[in-house]
């Protein structure tokens, strides 16, 4: 099972390549390649994720070489848990795609979607911050590719705004790589969670710049306040299908800080003691208000979507401020919820496009497929504000219990509450503008008329309003497994042990002789 540990990056890496050689101008083929590379994926992701589900924790060496000195890839169950989660989002949007016949408006959406999905796979399955790094930049240079599909100035300008914010964010991420190596000479995080602990504190100053920096690159790709205008245009002017990956993409920000604070820069290190709560909890609380202020505030359906992704990402992040394995557990929890919850509006809100014309919610216009698209717009509409019985009621339920352990309760309550009745309005103004009002309109005599959702994209959707229906109804036995989850990342000795004491080529050069 060790060696399957880089099949969710190698697999992708070569299904690109070959779709683009093999298979430009056959639409078909294209097609047919690349969702059963997604389907390899997922059957490869669960059976990683049940592997470690008891606590084994995998490592693959790149050319057999130890770490720190080698490239390691590493699966506990976070890591496998993330990229799980990835393959089912990949598979559902694939379909969409396929469904609508947006991988067809466009050129190399399928190799463009497979690099994509190297790097966020590569970005929660790596040891090393420098490989994070580059599975940063994979996914970035990707994802632009994927955002202009289509063409178009208004795509264009979000794409341009993206690539440089995120290139800040690259920018800052190369520096404070910089300072850890000059400070420790690794940047395995194994082998740096044992070196940090080393520092006299004295000699603190390079790696407390270092942990700030990381913090702000991480709060870059969670779209953080006030590091989040590159979100709300970038999501918005994205294809539908590419809008729903991306909601994956936040993620990976709240998974680094999940990662990197609580192994490398745990609470307990006196040199970054406090960053957590002093930085990182006030600026989750006000994403979470602007998000859902935006939410009420938005013009257009999908500008809305993304307003609700950033006031999600701010609940997930005021969870994961707290930093207790409770408010670790409920976070990990949320993180799912929130992809499901937010890869489906935007869905959502392409299926408006194509069946009303416009996502404008300053105008009234009639649709086509009004019952199904509402049903679900519903579904998706009381997850996302967190409304019972779905998903979203519990996990912050999960989130605001965990609150009791800090001395900010009572902000974190006030906000978490307030936004959450401010999302309902939002989304109650938008499904009775575009729903409701739609059956008391006539559609002009010049008008084209919209077309309603096609089988596959129908199934698409209800397939990810399925899996938030599972979310809820095996809610117990997931909260269990992001408890246990916790306590392993809040005592990482496992995880260390296995990335640096496991021998490779360096650390055995008589191994050869053996053989």
């Amino acid at each position: 099972m060790t060696h399957w540990l880089i099949a969710p990056i190698i697999l992708p890496a070569l299904l690109a390549p070959f779709i683009v050689l093999a298979a430009r101008y056959h639409i078909t083929i294209q097609r047919a390649f690349s969702l059963a590379g997604v389907v390899a994926q997922v059957v490869i992701a669960a059976a990683l994720a049940w592997h470690v589900s008891d606590g084994t924790v995998l490592l693959y060496q790149l050319g057999d070489w130890a770490a720190p000195f080698g490239i390691v890839l590493v699966g506990d169950q976070l890591s496998t848990m993330m990229v799980l989660l990835t393959a089912v989002l990949s598979l559902f949007v694939l379909l969409y795609a396929i469904g609508s016949g947006c991988d067809n408006m466009g050129k190399h959406f399928h190799p463009l979607f497979q690099f994509q999905l190297m790097g966020i796979l590569g970005a929660f399955l790596t040891g090393d911050l420098f490989n994070l790094f580059v599975f940063f930049e994979v996914l970035l240079i990707a994802s632009y590719g994927l955002m202009i599909h289509s063409g178009g100035n208004a795509r264009l300008q979000a794409g341009v705004q993206y690539v440089l914010f995120n290139l800040i964010g690259s920018t800052l991420f190369l520096f404070a790589l910089g300072a850890i190596y000059a400070e420790t000479g690794t940047l395995n995080m194994a082998d740096l969670a044992q070196r940090v602990t080393q520092i006299s504190p004295e000699e603190t100053v390079g790696i407390r710049l270092a942990a700030v920096l990381l913090l702000l690159v991480f709060a870059i790709k969670a779209a953080l306040v006030p590091l989040h205008f590159w979100l709300p245009s970038s999501y918005a002017e994205a294809p539908g299908p590419v809008a729903a990956l991306f909601a994956i993409m936040t993620k990976i920000g709240a998974y680094a800080i999940i990662r990197v604070y609580t192994m490398v820069f745990p609470p307990e290190l006196e040199a970054t003691a406090g960053l957590h709560g002093q930085w990182l909890l006030p600026a989750a609380l006000v994403s979470l208000a602007i998000g859902m202020v935006g939410v009420l505030a938005a013009k257009k359906l999908d500008r809305l979507v993304a307003f609700s992704v950033i006031g999600s990402m701010g609940m997930v992040m005021v969870s994961i401020a707290l930093f207790t394995p409770e408010s670790i557990a409920a976070a990990l929890y949320y993180i799912i919820h929130s992809t499901l919850a937010g890869a489906l509006l935007f869905l959502i809100a392409d299926m408006v496009r194509n069946a009303r014309g416009s996502v404008d919610l300053t105008a009234q216009a009639p649709m086509a497929g009004t019952v199904l698209v509402s049903g679900m717009f519903f579904m998706g509409a009381i997850a996302m504000a967190g409304l019972p019985p779905l998903s979203g009621f519990l996990g912050k339920l999960l989130v605001l219990d965990a609150g009791f352990a800090s001395d900010q309760v009572a902000w974190i309550w006030a906000i978490v509450l307030i936004s959450s009745l401010i999302s309902i309005l939002g989304f109650a103004r938008a499904g009775s503008v575009v729903f409701w009002k739609a059956h008391s309109i006539e559609a002009p005599a010049d008008a084209v008329p919209g077309t309603g959702p096609s089988i596959l994209s129908s199934v698409a959707a209800g397939g990810l309003v399925t899996l938030l229906v599972a979310h809820t109804v095996f809610a117990g036995q997931v909260h269990g497994y992001t408890t246990r989850m916790a306590a392993t990342l809040f005592a990482p000795d496992a995880y260390i042990a296995t990335v640096v004491e496991t021998p490779g080529k360096l650390s055995t050069p008589t191994k050869k002789e053996d053989h």
